[in-house]
């Protein structure tokens, strides 16, 4: 009988366990881990040790970071035997964040590298086991994009632990994005709410509130709770940085005691050195002691070293306030000892070369592109050869039938009016097609908007939309504060819901301008020259230009700046002429930029290092009754010798395939014909060029 119940016991509560924790941050009570600890014991079916595996990794994982990493070492390699990429990839995600938590970013690095590795490919898809783990529609691409989205989000996290703050801001916007594509409130909660923590160090305040806040919402509709505290603690750091200390202690006490509830006691520490801070800042120091002490402890209990050396610096400067030096010395000692543990150079130096790892991986991938574009120029050039014996033969025929008509004249006069009608005829398709020629290249240079005007609107709106469902929340805040009697609290909402119907007016405006923009560069010019903001006009193309080639082409990589000279005033142009003149030379510049880029990589690859940066210059001047406007780039530079050729219609430094050669043709008939102004042009090789349009003042 006793067996019995334990034969039991093992097929029904492994179902019962399954159908309580199908989520995809799973949330065990202690009672549950310990029921699944007894059938781990028990059980040889891998798919449930490897399930059971990842439910009590994400038990222990703010406890006992050491066994958490141990259950998600497990995982991994109960997916590897039973090849279900998916869950190896989810693994691999959250062993990523458990050992940077530890400290650990050489492992935390090479495990977050692995998880890419795999869910960046599509055929993890396939062979995926309990769909429901990671999307309740139980759409495949829907998992796959939800692991992405926190591995993305781990990314940030070590990109924030390094100091770099740029690429951790593009980490938390890709899981943000990502999670918003699959409908998953949980991980748009947790991408809204590391944005804020970026703006925060980048001290933009306001955009940083309105992502925490964003945050919460989030928060309510997924019921996803466990880091909830962390939320209040960011936007308590806000109002300590706006030196609101009441505010931001009403936050904090609020962030504690949410911790606390959910049993997060790391991230309770982390809020207690910041109460222990704000407390010294209000010369509070016995209390800042006792907070300070609070947080140490914890962090000592669980093995957190970036906690460690925050809680003993902070501790340390208290004493020292109070004029302690021997305690202030001992907590210095303890911080210096866990900065040493974390700053290893041995571990640093490992850490960068598993980077450095990732970007030769990068660099075969790219190979691997090059190869294909390659491929497809080959296959372009037998075409563009076969066209060319084609023409060669009707021009052969041609001729031949010419000699023939020529043959023919003497003998038949009126064969004289058809070959003038024939001559009539070509000289008109030549006309024609000289036209579409000119048209095509506009529309080319529409083309290189397309993509950035996307991106530009998309920013506008997205913001609209955010700004939207905040005040709407802002709104439900004042009335309950109405109802409390609390005018002032309603009062000063009322004032952020105003901040935010004036945001939203302002980006509705952004997105109205770039459409009208848009729809002025691709409509034909009336002639009609007007009054234009020349350094708006070369603003907005700079920027468009630089979305679109980013939009078509991942690998660009190239920075730009502007140098605009305030007091210019209007310029009677035709702003869509000169709008395609400045779109030229930018992308013209910017091709440049990329071409001397790959020509850098290609010399690493064999040895032979060079510091390069890419970078495009655009700026405006006015020199007595004229205004120049030029566009410089850091590119290989023009040949002295083609130099003199760039201006000619048709001529292209570009292979075949990528240039009409009316670019710059255009530009100069529209500059010097068109306005009275002159195009000039510097260059040489090896250190970039430079274009400088020169318009008439009035």
């Amino acid at each position: 009988m006793k067996h019995f119940f334990k034969i039991l016991l093992l097929v029904l509560l492994p179902a019962f366990l399954m159908a309580q924790n199908d989520d995809y941050l799973t949330e065990l009570s202690q009672q549950q881990a310990d029921s699944i600890q007894l059938v781990l014991k028990n059980t040889s079916n891998d798919t449930l040790r490897m399930s059971f595996s990842r439910d009590l990794g994400l038990h222990y994982l703010e406890v006992q970071k050491d066994t958490a990493i141990y259950f998600f070492e497990q995982q991994i390699s109960l997916a590897k035997n039973l090849k279900l990429k998916l869950w190896e990839a989810d693994g691999y995600a959250l062993l990523t964040y458990a050992t940077a938590k530890s400290g650990n970013f050489i492992e935390s690095l090479n495990a977050l590298l692995q998880g890419l590795k795999i869910a960046e490919d599509p055929e993890c898809e396939k062979n995926i086991w309990q769909i429901t783990k990671f999307s309740k529609s139980r759409n495949p691409h829907y998992a796959r994009l939800l692991v992405l989205a926190n591995l993305n989000l781990q990314s940030g996290h070590l990109y924030r632990a390094n100091q770099k703050i740029e690429q951790e801001k593009r980490s938390y916007l890709e899981c943000l994005k990502l999670a918003e594509v699959v409908n998953d409130p949980t991980f748009s909660h947790f991408g809204a709410h590391m944005l804020g923590g970026t703006y925060i160090a980048l001290n933009k305040l306001d955009s940083a509130l309105v992502f925490e806040k964003m945050a919460i919402a989030y928060s309510d509709k997924s019921g996803y709770k466990k880091y909830r505290g962390q939320i209040f603690e960011f936007i308590g750091k806000i109002y300590l940085k706006k030196g609101e200390y009441d505010t931001a202690k009403k936050y904090f006490y609020q962030g504690i005691q949410t911790n606390l509830k959910q049993n997060n006691l790391p991230f309770a520490a982390n809020i207690y050195v910041f109460m222990a801070d704000l407390l010294r800042e209000t010369n509070e120091l016995d209390s800042s002691l006792v907070y300070g002490k609070k947080a140490l402890k914890i962090y000592q209990n669980v093995g957190e070293l970036p906690g460690i050396l925050d809680a003993s610096r902070s501790l340390s400067t208290s004493y020292k306030a109070q004029n302690e030096i021997d305690s202030a010395f001992f907590y210095q000692e303890l911080a210096f000892t866990a900065n040493d543990s974390l700053n290893d150079p041995r571990k640093k130096n490992k850490f960068f070369n598993l980077g450095f790892d990732e970007q030769l991986r990068l660099k075969e991938l790219e190979k691997e592109k090059i190869e294909k574009e390659n491929t497809m120029r080959t296959y372009t050039l037998l075409a563009g050869i076969a066209v060319v014996l084609l023409v060669s033969f009707l021009l052969y025929r041609n001729n031949r039938n010419r000699k023939k008509a020529n043959e023919l004249l003497q003998k038949q006069k009126t064969e004289i009016e058809v070959q003038k009608k024939s001559v009539e005829e070509a000289l008109s398709d030549l006309k024609a097609t000289q036209s579409q020629l000119i048209q095509s290249e506009k529309m080319a240079s529409l083309g290189e908007l397309t993509a950035g005007i996307a991106h530009e609107i998309q920013n506008p709106l997205n913001f609209v939309n955010n700004f939207s469902e905040v005040s709407n929340e802002l709104i439900d805040e004042m009335n309950e504060e109405i109802e409390k009697g609390d005018l002032k609290e309603a009062k000063a909402i009322a004032d952020d819901i105003k901040q935010n119907l004036e945001k939203i007016n302002h980006h509705g405006k952004r997105a109205d301008s770039i459409v009208k923009g848009m729809l002025q560069h691709s409509r034909s010019s009336s002639g009609v020259k007007e009054p234009t903001d020349i350094n708006a006009l070369a603003d907005e193309y700079l920027r468009l230009a630089y979305h679109g080639l980013r939009a078509r082409d991942k690998s660009f990589n190239a920075k730009f700046e502007t140098t605009f000279e305030e007091g210019i005033g209007k310029l009677n142009v035709i702003p869509q002429d000169i709008g395609r003149v400045i779109l030229n030379l930018i992308t013209n510049a910017f091709y440049a930029c990329t071409e001397r880029s790959r020509s850098v990589v290609s010399e690493r690859k064999q040895k032979q290092p060079e510091g390069y940066e890419p970078i495009v210059s655009v700026s405006t001047k006015k020199k007595g009754e004229q205004v120049l406007i030029s566009v410089k780039d850091n590119g290989n530079g023009i040949p002295i010798k083609v130099l003199d050729k760039i201006f000619q219609p048709f001529f292209t430094t570009k292979p075949t395939g990528q240039g009409t050669g009316l670019g710059l043709s255009m530009s100069y008939d529209i500059v010097t014909k068109g306005h009275g102004g002159e195009l000039k042009v510097e260059s040489e090789e090896g250190k970039g060029t430079t274009f400088t349009v020169v318009l008439p003042s009035k």
